[in-house]
């Protein structure tokens, strides 16, 4: 009864009730990760990492994974996914000289968190490398020789490829993760072309928030009778407030910060449309006492994975960022999101809400509306899933901005460098 208390509690009142009805009837049967077909010391190691029950991915996937099947898997960031395509992997290879499972990502720091969690579920026995633009390609060169899971961004697996530093004659398993994503930055010939070196004979897996015309064309393409998976979004409505502001753009950022000082808040995320955007906010945030830091593509790989740390437990309340930070970082215990600029489309309005109201936990979510965001929001608001209540604008006390280029602040060492244009996100 633990398991079921356990599931119970992260669901709102609607899905308890469907929930119990079913137990009762007998119809769903809740198992327990010694179901899907892990080894014994597999299952140890997910214990020791503090996994008690599988999500729904894990619990659909894992035991076609490990029976060989191509998987095409709708699932968000954050649900559990990576767990569940690596038990085949983990489960099946053993070290050698060659790269056996590939696996792509779109951002570096998805591919970076992808490689540390296998590290941990495989506790080391498996060779992993995360290889990604913006760093010194020299110490990925002499790594590739001893890796048996590589996972990395198109554009610097495409490098390797040219360099001839990689071979991916041997591959056994390809991971397509965040396909939707990788595909909106601009990766779909480079995805192509690294799949062409990859063995027809191999298990693909494939997974993707949403199912586009060019994502399903993908999966049908390079995949064997493939099983489909969804699972049902880690956002609980019930729990996710969604509000908009309109107010004057000239008195935009006042009321961001006015907000940001008010309201009662864990974690929050400030999204905004440009890098521009976001150095302009980040500065004129910590100009008004309020501790925040930038994350977009302009900045240095190192300088991105320290502003994650900072903000996971170093003081750093408020992340600005581009939607970069929307798709493949997993990022926990957000209460808030700002959207500062409202997104062009309806998929990327739902990646930036997806952040907030997670695991039962209560969101909130805050639309700053100013005549140029108008046609975006009429868009947004033409689905119907999206219950955006009005609030009345406060009155707003203006607060000093700092208009030098903040820029020249944050990007100085990205300037400096010549990054390959393909891992620029």
């Amino acid at each position: 009864m633990n398991l079921y208390y356990n599931k119970l509690k992260s669901l709102s009142q609607a899905q308890k009730a469907y929930w119990l009805k079913n137990i009762i009837l007998g119809i769903i049967k809740m198992k327990q990760f010694n179901e899907l077909g892990l080894s014994q010391s597999f299952l140890q190691t997910i214990e020791k990492l503090g996994f008690e029950n599988p999500s729904e991915i894990q619990e659909k996937t894992i035991p076609l994974a490990l029976a060989g099947k191509d998987i095409i898997g709708g699932s968000a960031t954050g649900s559990g996914k990576t767990l569940a395509f690596s038990s085949s992997i983990i489960e099946n290879l053993k070290p050698n000289e060659f790269v056996q499972a590939l696996i792509l990502t779109p951002t570096r720091e998805l591919a970076e968190q992808v490689a540390n969690e296998i590290k941990k579920f495989s506790e080391k026995k498996l060779n992993v490398l995360a290889v990604y633009g913006g760093i010194d390609i020299e110490p990925q060169i002499r790594k590739l020789a001893k890796t048996d899971v590589l996972v990395g961004t198109p554009g610097r697996i495409i490098d390797h490829i040219q360099r001839g530093t990689l071979r991916l004659d041997h591959v056994k398993f390809l991971v397509l993760d965040e396909v939707d994503r990788m595909f909106d930055m601009g990766f779909h010939e480079d995805v192509e072309h690294i799949i062409s070196f990859c063995p027809k004979k191999r298990q693909t897996m494939l997974f993707s928030a949403t199912i586009s015309p060019d994502v399903d064309y993908l999966s049908r393409k390079h995949t064997h009778d493939p099983e489909e998976i969804s699972v049902q979004s880690h956002v609980d409505p019930s729990k996710l407030k969604q509000v908009y502001y309109d107010v004057d753009n000239k008195m935009k950022f006042s009321l961001l910060v006015q907000l940001l000082k008010q309201e009662k808040s864990d974690l929050v995320i400030v999204f905004c449309s440009t890098r521009r955007n976001v150095d302009f906010v980040t500065q004129n945030l910590i100009h008004n006492q309020i501790n925040a830091k930038a994350i977009h593509g302009g900045l240095s790989q190192n300088k991105r994975t320290k502003v994650l740390s900072d903000f996971h437990g170093k003081g750093v309340s408020v992340l600005v960022a581009t939607d970069v930070a929307a798709r493949g970082l997993d990022i926990k215990s957000v209460s808030h999101v700002y959207n500062y600029d409202l997104p062009k489309t309806c998929d990327e309005y739902t990646h930036r809400i997806g952040r907030t109201a997670r695991a039962g936990k209560d969101g909130k979510v805050v639309n700053l509306l100013s005549s140029r965001d108008y046609e975006n929001f009429s868009t947004i608001q033409e689905n119907k899933c999206f219950n955006i209540q009005n609030e009345k604008t406060p009155f707003i006390k203006m607060v000093r901005i700092r208009l030098d280029n903040p820029r020249r602040n944050f990007n100085s060492d990205f300037k400096r460098r010549n990054f390959n244009k393909r891992d620029s996100y």
